[in-house]
């Protein structure tokens, strides 16, 4: 308690210190730095804008306010003597967040974190389905198929010139004695044979191997290290998490609809992204003035979406500039996590610079049932179109509309090794109201922490199945 007492001090100490360097430098223009800095950065964001929705002239003048706002802002600071009063500012409110966010975790607190794992009974036949091309040639380079045939586990390698039922290959294994199913793939591979392991109630071994491998990082698993996560087979444990349907398709991370899905459709994504959206993203929002979507998560209605993000379980938070963006600290919340995007025009880009998850362009919300209705017109006019672009775990399909996303709550077993890095706990909600009280509690109140708060380690139920 002492020690979450002092962080909540220093963090105030440190929260005034920066309002005081400002205050000291009003002579030397400290109100100048502060005002200066929002407009720079609203004024990227409208050059980001220009940049990514226009093209020709509106392009090119995009790309120099992109650059040439926080270039322009660097050099008020230096002609205007007050560089150095900015960098101590902006060090001091660094300081500050970081200590009040180590001040409000409450280390035993686990009242929302996922069940814990239970430990697993070794697999006796395990089935490892395997693609040598996924992330680069992981499988060759880590030694997977030599490991995985020492362990006891029978391995099915993909051939990538060719295609194949995925599902249909792990449903023969089951019926040839499989007790266990595993993927070292992407993570679209990866949820076609996890809805086969759920739909047979057996447990699921996730190698990761892919690119990006978001599903075995919202795990805990080791991305670095695909052939840690055979050490499952032998000593392993055992964790109940949600799988996402969309249109009765499976998916372990995410659904999109709109801009990102049309990008994705387009033949040469695969082999140059970058290009590929810059050329894209003009034609798409046309300013603003492109084709949107309707959608409903549960009963609320979110009308005229450039884009639309469904996850399997919420992220942590939709800004990527936030502690944990990008990242899912619970698998099995049984519920989607929705964000929808509509950027009217530059005026709002700045906003959503400035303001971040708080900007009136963003709709952040969880629901257990999201039915995107199709496209719409700038004007809300509905198009008549019977199928949609989506996007799903990076694939990209085409499904009939009305598009359905819905959560089969703790539906997949997944098998974990004991030995792995875990989930890091998210970072509490800042609340500065709860960091005074902390700071300076009430002798005859209560503890702000709550009732026998104490200095102990915070036990990861990701990580062990204490």
């Amino acid at each position: 308690m002492r020690t979450a007492r002092g962080l909540a001090r220093w963090a105030l100490a440190a929260a005034a210190g920066a309002v005081v360097v400002l205050l000291l430098a009003l002579g030397g223009g400290g109100l100048f730095a502060l005002f200066s800095g929002l407009v720079g950065l609203a004024a990227a964001a409208v050059g980001l804008w220009w940049f990514v929705a226009h093209r020709g002239a509106v392009r090119v003048l995009g790309a120099v306010l992109l650059v040439g706002a926080p270039v322009g802002v660097l050099v008020l600071y230096v002609v205007g003597g007050v560089w150095g009063f900015a960098l101590a500012s902006l060090g001091l409110w660094g300081t500050a967040l970081g200590c009040a966010r180590a001040a409000l975790r409450k280390p035993e607190e686990a009242v929302d974190a996922p069940a814990p794992a239970v430990a697993a009974v070794r697999p006796r036949r395990p089935v490892l389905i395997m693609n040598p091309k996924s992330g680069g040639g992981k499988v060759e380079r880590f030694g997977l198929v030599a490991k995985a045939e020492r362990l006891g586990a029978r391995v099915v390698l993909l051939d990538p010139s060719a295609p194949v039922d995925v599902a249909a290959l792990a449903r023969r294994a089951v019926a040839e004695g499989a007790d266990l199913l595993g993927v070292a793939g992407g993570d679209g591979t990866q949820a076609l044979v996890a809805a086969v392991a759920a739909e047979c109630d057996l447990p699921f071994l996730v190698i990761s191997a892919g690119t990006r491998n978001h599903f075995a990082l919202d795990l805990g698993l080791d991305r670095d290290d695909p052939a840690a996560c055979l050490d499952a087979l032998v000593d392993g444990e055992e964790l109940r998490v949600d799988l996402g349907t969309v249109s009765g398709r499976p998916f372990v991370n995410t659904v999109s609809f709109g801009v990102y899905a049309d990008v994705v459709q387009r033949p040469e994504y695969r082999d140059a992204k970058a290009e590929t959206i810059l050329d894209a993203l003009p034609d798409l929002l046309q300013g603003g003035l492109g084709d949107r979507l309707d959608a409903t998560a549960d009963s609320t209605p979110l009308p005229g979406q450039q884009a639309v993000l469904v996850s399997n379980n919420p992220y942590a938070s939709p800004d990527p500039f936030t502690a944990g963006a990008g990242r899912r600290f619970r698998l099995d919340r049984g519920r989607l996590g929705v964000i929808g995007v509509r950027v009217d025009g530059a005026a709002q880009a700045a906003e959503l610079a400035v303001r971040g998850a708080q900007s009136t362009a963003l709709s952040v919300l969880t629901a257990h049932r999201v039915e995107v209705h199709g496209g719409v017109t700038h004007d809300g006019v509905r198009k008549e179109e019977k199928t949609m672009p989506v996007a799903v775990d990076g694939e990209a399909l085409v499904l009939p509309t009305p598009v359905v996303c819905e959560v089969r709550p703790r539906a997949l077993r997944v098998l974990v090794p004991r030995d792995r890095p875990g989930v890091v706990p998210p970072p509490p909600p800042l609340d500065w109201r709860r960091i005074i009280r902390l700071a300076f509690p009430d002798p005859h109140g209560t503890d702000p922490h709550g009732a026998g708060s104490s200095d102990g380690p915070y036990e990861d139920p990701y990580r062990s199945g204490a």
